[in-house]
């Protein structure tokens, strides 16, 4: 069973951390979502999630692949935290999967993780990177090699089904959606 560490910082984007917990989990993929401290989060809307765990009893797992929703102020504790910075060079080393959606690809930008690579994010976040050489799209979805960006909340649906599909196949991507009703 493929095993997924989403982070979840103060502030994060509710809309995004639940839509790739649920998703994911609805395509049978073992979610751990850990918090950056002991504490209840608080996102950016005031929905309160509890995380699973703490980063630093996870901080030397392996996970197949690391997921990081966006918001303010989240993406920024994402950013700036000593060991979510660790676990993702570690995990680019490895060559396995890194997402992030709306503002939490400024994370992968100070990891190191977007040099010369192709990535979306949530308008104005990666063009203030000016000493960074990042390809920045305005697509929904981006996908350069393993490194998986998205848009923001609007765009939360499209980045875990495709997550589904790179992680697993299309057909489990197409049963999820096809639980969504989204036609």
């Amino acid at each position: 069973m493929l095993h997924i560490l989403v982070p979840l910082a103060q502030g994060c984007e509710e809309l995004e951390a639940i839509t790739i917990t649920d998703l994911l989990t609805r395509a049978g993929v073992e979610v751990t979502t850990c918090g950056l401290d002991e504490q209840p989060v608080t996102a950016s809307r005031g929905t309160v999630i509890i995380p699973t765990t703490s980063v630093d009893k996870i901080i030397r797992q392996n996970f197949d692949a690391i997921i990081l929703p966006g918001g303010l102020p989240g993406a920024d504790h994402l950013r700036d935290d000593p060991s979510i910075q660790q676990l993702l060079k570690r995990h680019a080393r490895e060559h396995r999967y890194i997402g992030a959606i709306c503002a939490a690809p400024k994370a992968l930008a100070a990891a190191g993780l977007l040099e010369n690579k192709t990535a979306t994010a949530y308008p104005g976040t990666l063009e203030a990177l000016s000493d960074h050489h990042i390809h920045i799209t305005a697509n929904a979805v981006e996908i350069d090699d393993r490194i998986i960006t998205s848009r923001g909340p609007g765009t939360a649906i499209d980045f875990a089904l495709n997550l589904i599909e790179i992680l697993i196949d299309r057909k489990k991507r197409n049963e999820v959606e096809a639980q969504l009703v989204r036609e």
